[in-house]
């Protein structure tokens, strides 16, 4: 089937009823087959009591102890449902009663024995809505001329019978590959799949980029059909342009990256007569080259965002709609959508417009080339940059644009900073020069996007301050966006990031303090940003600012899309935020957008036909003043159900983007570490638990394990308040921020998993620190009353 059936229920709301035909039109359904696959799956589902049938309409069957949540396995061979609902629940799911369900599927669990303080509830699974490995890299195995795959992920707890041409099968025999799924398990009958590609004999063998691709599953190529469709689009502007303001007599500039494959962002900048300043920041106008559910289109959505591996990406849209046509090229027209902002000296919004525009950029410059403007009269400053000032030169037009834009960006961050946003210092890149050819060449993803990232709060310790120019704007104009969409009602995709827990920060607090750093929050019963503002400020006048900053990370909870608009935690608003910057790598920018038009084409200014006086859509002085449906109603339903369905996809594939990301990264690290075995590295302890403690190498920000069992010094307590190990006898102590000498012991390439053993550091105990742990018995490890839950080492695979 081309939907899963998360994607077919996704259609029914509470008491909604649907036709076959509107089923059909959503999930895109056009052939015999397709439909033919659909009406058998809602027969299916009607027959388990999922859905009803009543005068040719399907409704949704509720039943109370059935929820809906997502598969986390263990190697040990125990579940847990997870539920999207944060305050929710996780169901223990014993393995016997997985009824075929794989580690990562969605599925329909139903309750069979409640809760108690101490012990989770547990289930069965009731009904696999999505399958989330449509292959597995696998090492393959022959028995009795029979040929099967072994998933190398052990929390995948089944074989595949592969089927294919036997010359095939016998080549991959003992080697590592990736096998697709053909058929998922049914009834007795176990999963079958096909051998896709060999990887080579073994993780270590094969290629990192392979090994990552088969490993998510993600795309290598555009459908025929996509690049027929994208091979239809022209790049001239002339028609399209009648309607827009034009803009092209402004002077107009973009900045970005050395190897920036889209330029999508551009700002202009001036002043009006009262001396408020007019910035304009110009996003290229994806969405008129690609209307809602087209060809290209539907494969957008799917991929949902373009994925960074390295010095490849993976674009989410084909060429050239992900280069030329859509960047803001220098002496090129192009199409924008344009938010123009009035601002005063202090940086407050005093109205602002959105409008479609037509744009042509003056000058193109990179992070370094701005930066070298704005630092022009030091030449120490050039040379760390490599900028000369022959380089410098072209650009004299825009050297006074680009110190009044820095003006004007400080001042927009004073006014972020002054509401309780907040900013990281987390560890840059410096990577010795002999991990430089090694490691450097992958691309941090918390650093592809001129906004707040993947992380959801700004990081600045990567960021010249000319980046930070195009950040605090982009910021302002996704900000802005979003309260014109919540003001004129009409459906959208917004951001959320939620307040960490308050048991998370309490424990922050305990922690900080067995470090010497006092940290209170205003209200012990509400977190603010506020209060994580004045936390990193304290960090930062800390020797332990690393280590505390990433233990303030592990309280943040992931951002998320939804449809209804709700607060940003690390950029202190209450009221709502959109992502609108980036339409050429990311669907909900490129939804945004799409809403944006219809509001510009077949919006309502006024209540009726009979009303004298309309409003102004495109301006921020309708806010306050719109009592009617601004889309029709045909409309305004459309867009609304269909956002209602995409907005948790998204959030998964954006998470499915990241992990994949992370995995390059980890495996190159991890080969590099590989081949440093036996070396001796400076570490910072970074966590610590009964079975060990994490050290981060500094100069590699690579992390390992030193296991408590490689301490043959000593028998070693551990201390979970104070988060620390302690020796019986010799009172050494391993603590976390302590800095500590590391040697390379072992290293799982595929787990990514480095063993290290301490050859020096820790710190001494006092002598009256006896404390016991209620939590843990003498010798370190759990006590007899410990339930299974999925450990660190099952979750970091």
């Amino acid at each position: 089937m081309n939907f899963s059936i998360a994607a077919l229920l996704a259609n029914f709301t509470e008491d909604k009823s649907v036709t076959l035909k509107t089923l059909q039109k959503k999930l895109h359904c056009e052939d015999e087959t397709s439909i033919r696959e659909l009406q058998i799956a809602v027969d299916a589902l009607e027959r388990i009591g999922v859905l009803a049938k009543e005068r040719g309409k399907y409704q949704r069957v509720t039943e109370d102890g059935v929820v809906e949540g997502k598969l986390r396995c263990s190697s040990k061979g125990f579940c847990f449902a997870i539920q999207d609902d944060e305050a929710a629940d996780d169901i223990y799911v014993r393995e016997s009663q997985l009824n075929t369900a794989w580690n990562g599927d969605r599925v329909l669990v139903r309750v069979t024995k409640e809760g108690s303080r101490r012990r989770s509830p547990e289930g069965e699974v009731h009904l696999i809505l999505e399958r989330a490995n449509a292959s597995v890299l696998a090492r393959v195995k022959t028995e009795k001329d029979t040929f099967q795959a072994v998933p190398l992920d052990d929390r995948l707890l089944f074989e595949l019978a592969l089927e294919g041409e036997p010359a095939l099968l016998k080549e991959a025999v003992d080697q590592l590959a990736h096998v697709e799924v053909v058929r998922y398990p049914l009834g007795q009958h176990p999963p079958q799949g096909r051998v896709a590609q060999i990887l080579g004999s073994d993780a270590e063998a094969s290629s990192d980029r392979d090994i990552v691709y088969c490993k998510h599953d993600l795309p290598r190529s555009f459908t025929e059909a996509v690049l027929a469709e994208a091979a239809t689009l022209s790049d001239q502007v002339g028609k399209a342009a009648k309607d827009r303001m034009d803009l092209r007599d402004r002077l107009t500039l973009t900045i970005d990256g050395p190897d920036a494959r889209v330029i999508d962002d551009a700002l202009t900048l001036g002043k009006d007569d009262d001396g408020n300043w007019q910035l304009g920041v110009h996003i290229s106008d994806v969405s008129h080259y690609v209307p809602l559910h087209s060809q290209i289109d539907q494969e957008a959505f799917k991929r949902g965002t373009s994925v960074y591996l390295g010095d490849e990406v993976i674009p989410m849209l084909p060429d050239p709609l992900s280069g030329a046509l859509c960047s803001l090229l220098p002496g090129e027209d192009r199409l924008t959508l344009s938010v123009l902002v009035t601002l005063n000296p202090d940086g407050e919004v005093l109205f602002f417009e959105i409008q479609p525009t037509v744009l042509r950029v003056d000058h193109h410059l990179n992070y370094n080339q701005a930066q070298g403007i704005l630092a022009r009269e030091f030449p120490e400053e050039l040379e760390k940059l490599g900028v000369t000032p022959a380089e410098l030169e072209p650009f004299q037009p825009i050297h006074d644009l680009l110190e009044d834009l820095f003006t004007l960006s400080q001042a927009a961050r004073y006014q972020r900073m002054s509401r309780g946003s907040f900013e990281l210092n987390l560890p840059e890149h410096e990577f010795p020069d002999d991990a430089e050819e090694a490691l450097a060449s992958y691309a941090s993803p918390k650093f592809q996007y001129d906004d707040e990232g993947l992380l959801g709060v700004m990081v600045v310790s990567s960021l010249l301050p000319a980046r930070m120019v195009v950040t605090e704007f982009t910021l302002l104009a996704n900000q802005l966006v979003a309260s014109h969409l919540q003001s004129l009602g009409v459906p959208a995709i917004y951001r959320l990031h939620r307040p960490p827990n308050v048991a998370d920060v309490q424990e922050l607090i305990k922690l900080a303090e067995n470090m010497d750093i006092q940290l209170e929050l205003a209200d012990p019963e509400t977190i603010t940003p506020a209060d994580y503002q004045r936390f990193t400020q304290q960090f930062a006048a800390s020797q332990s600012e690393k280590i505390l900053t990433y233990l303030l990370l592990s309280t943040f909870k992931p951002a998320f899309y939804a449809a209804q608009a709700g607060g940003h935690f690390g950029l202190a608003l209450e009221d709502g935020y959109a992502h609108f910057s980036s339409p050429t790598r990311r669907y909900p920018d490129l939804m945004v957008h799409r809403v944006l038009h219809a509001v510009f084409e077949k919006g309502r200014d006024r209540r009726s036909t009979r009303s004298k006086d309309g409003v102004n859509l495109r301006h921020s002085s309708c806010h306050g003043q719109i009592n009617w449906n601004v889309l029709p109603p045909d409309l305004h339903h459309e867009l609304e159900d269909y956002i209602q369905r995409i907005t948790g996809p998204l959030t998964e594939r954006e998470r499915l983007a990241q992990d994949a990301e992370s995995d390059l990264e980890g495996l190159k690290k991890a080969a590099f570490m590989r081949d440093h075995t036996g070396s001796v590295f400076h570490g910072l302890i970074t966590g610590v638990q009964s079975y060990g403690f994490f050290v981060e190498i500094e100069e590699l920000l690579v992390e390992g394990l030193v296991h408590v069992s490689s301490l043959k010094d000593d028998w070693y307590e551990y201390r979970s308040r104070q988060q620390k190990l302690v020796g019986r006898k010799n009172r050494r102590q391993f603590r976390l921020g302590d800095r500590v000498e590391v040697q390379v012991k072992n290293v799982d390439y595929y787990r990514q998993q480095i063993d290290l053993v301490a050859v020096g550091g820790g710190s001494e105990a006092d002598e009256d620190d006896d404390e016991g742990d209620e939590d843990f018995n003498g010798n370190g490890h759990p006590g007899d009353d410990y339930e299974p839950d999925v450990d660190s080492q099952d979750e970091s695979e």
